[in-house]
């Protein structure tokens, strides 16, 4: 069989271009909003904006079903390194297409702020160039909330559920954007997983805005909220984030919903079947709580004196502290007033992340979990050489090519923040906010200690494109950017 007819030589350019197409559409419901509130130029920006991706993919979509004798075009058979690229361009075209509007407003005035603002949008990062976001349309405000929803579960999980193009292909592509270090399938069919992920998205995002509207919040901030909080993004209505509200309820309900967007989707599905006890026996999600908890312990512990009282400085503590190990990035108290231990504990939390299969970023709690195994077992072998030790992860024998995937990924990740300082650095930012800047990048977090967000709003162009990068590496767990740069990715294959 040669290599097309097994598809590991077709060409991506077909796929992305109608994929460019069908991610445009989602542009539809700003320009829905601009044309009620009468936004007529943010509507003229999303109709642009929109063109030339509708455009490039019904000329693909028509060639190519010329070519079949007018039958529908399938591109189903993606190998491995195909469906790597396919996802990465896939993400570009999506972060380029999404900055158009802000640029085409001028509310971005410059390209390249316009492009980091998309990336951090759809990367789920929340971190915003735009100094006053109050003084924005409301259609362009419901552009940024939905960058974040769409990024938050995976544009290509949504391709792959709703658009049946890509058939037994699609694991490749769930498979390379999918965070942590195994992919867990629902049902045998890859499609059948990304619908059911998506109905928990969806339901969890409906419930959430119905519990805000309840709260007092008006239609635009519930919905954009919901979004915000259910991808653990943190982009905001309002300059002074959740704290605007200075509502207990609002905050409860956000701290609520972070958590359930940090656990493992997995998790979250087979406790709505009935099945808690999985969910109970997971180590990852037993780390998930012991981390929360003792972080908040101390927190409290901590900010006692320069609290009201000790409820507040629980709920603080405790809404800031799942906001970094989310990396949500939400803000109901200037914790830049705290002690220096609490603010150690959230540096900490900055280097862990949610649980995988989560919308959260960062390293993920599962791959702490494996090298901690790893590391009891490595001092098992001192006492005992000839022993043959594995580590047992929820009751099954882990494999040792596990290991050696966390440990290369940990490693990559550390060499990504530190290549990131050294960027940062170069433009005169000291080293600790240099860091604090590099980590929220890569980690998608969105809220740092220091100067870390006034530096990215001041930052150069070279270096709001490194750290653009950063983020999109990040979400896509650093190995399906950084193979791109292999020459195996590439040698006998076309784009």
């Amino acid at each position: 069989m040669n290599r097309t007819a097994r598809g590991e030589g077709m060409p991506v350019f077909g796929p992305l271009a109608v994929f460019w197409g069908l991610m445009s559409l989602s542009m539809t419901v700003p320009l829905a909003a601009a044309l009620v509130f009468g936004e007529k130029d943010m509507a003229g920006a999303f109709c642009l904006s929109m063109a030339i991706p509708v455009l490039a993919a019904l000329a693909v979509f028509v060639f190519s079903a010329s070519r079949r004798g007018g039958r529908f075009p399938r591109f189903a058979q993606f190998s491995a390194s195909e469906g790597i690229r396919f996802v990465f361009f896939a993400w570009v075209l999506s972060c380029l297409t999404g900055a158009l509007p802000y640029w085409f407003s001028g509310h971005i005035p410059s390209f390249t702020s316009a492009v980091f603002e998309s990336v951090s949008g759809f990367t789920t990062t929340g971190i915003s160039v735009i100094p006053d976001v109050e003084t924005l349309p409301y259609s362009m405000n419901l552009w940024r909330g939905l960058t974040h929803w769409l990024g938050g579960i995976g544009i290509i999980v949504f391709t792959v559920a709703l658009v049946p193009l890509f058939g037994v292909g699609a694991f490749q592509l769930v498979n390379a954007e999918t965070t942590g270090p195994e992919k867990d399938r629902l049902t045998p069919r890859i499609t059948g997983t990304a619908k059911i992920l998506i109905l928990i998205y969806v339901s969890l995002t409906v419930l959430q805005t119905f519990l805000f509207l309840l709260g007092g919040m008006n239609w635009l901030d519930a919905v954009f909220h919901s979004f915000s909080t259910v991808a653990t993004g943190g982009f905001s209505t309002h300059n002074d984030n959740i704290a605007h509200y200075n509502s207990p309820y609002v905050e409860w309900v956000s701290l609520i919903f972070m958590i359930i967007a940090g656990f493992n989707f997995s998790l979250v599905y087979r406790i709505l079947k009935g099945k808690p006890g999985e969910a109970a026996a997971n180590s990852e999600a037993r780390a998930y709580v012991l981390v929360i908890a003792v972080s908040v312990i101390v927190i409290t512990v901590s900010i006692l004196p320069v609290s009201a009282s000790a409820g507040a400085a629980a709920r603080s503590a405790f809404f800031t502290a799942a906001s970094v190990l989310t990396t949500t990035g939400f803000m109901s108290a200037d914790y830049t007033l705290w002690s220096p231990l609490a603010q150690a504990v959230l540096f900490l939390l900055m280097f862990l992340g949610a649980c995988s299969g989560s919308t959260s970023g960062g390293v993920k709690l599962v791959r702490y979990v494996i090298l901690g195994k790893q590391m009891k077992n490595e001092m098992k072998k001192l006492l005992f050489p000839r022993g043959v030790f594995s580590i047992r992860l929820d009751q099954k024998t882990g494999r040792k090519d596990i290991v050696y995937s966390v440990a290369g990924f940990i490693f990559l990740y550390y060499v990504f923040v530190v290549a990131g300082a050294l960027l940062v650095c170069s433009s005169g930012t000291p080293l600790f906010d240099s860091l604090n800047t590099s980590l929220l990048a890569v980690g998608n977090i969105g809220m740092g200690l220091g100067k870390s967000n006034a530096v990215l709003r001041t930052a150069p162009p070279y270096v709001q494109w490194g750290l653009s990068f950063l983020m999109l590496a990040g979400r896509l767990e650093l190995m399906t950017v950084l193979v791109l740069f292999t020459p195996g990715a590439w040698r006998g294959r076309r784009l």
